[in-house]
């Protein structure tokens, strides 16, 4: 999908279809994180802190019960 952006006052806006919005759960209340890596902007809800907490635990807990496999796997 191309996009173009939309001059909006002194900015510019980037207008996003209804279906992509709706297929990412996204409305006009859903707080929002931009970020980038210097060539690519990312946009994503804000997550709990919750469920980033969550995430945290499982990925340390399989790096403790799986982090030989997974150093023999990268080699």
């Amino acid at each position: 999908m191309r996009k173009k952006l939309t001059r909006t006052g002194n900015s510019l806006a980037l207008v996003l279809d209804k279906r992509l919005l709706d297929s990412v759960g996204i409305d006009a209340d859903t707080p929002l994180e931009v970020s980038t890596n210097g060539q690519v902007i990312v946009v994503s809800p804000v997550r709990g802190r919750q469920r980033t907490a969550k995430l945290k635990r499982i990925v340390a807990e399989a790096h403790s019960r799986y982090g030989g496999v997974f150093r023999r796997l990268a080699e």
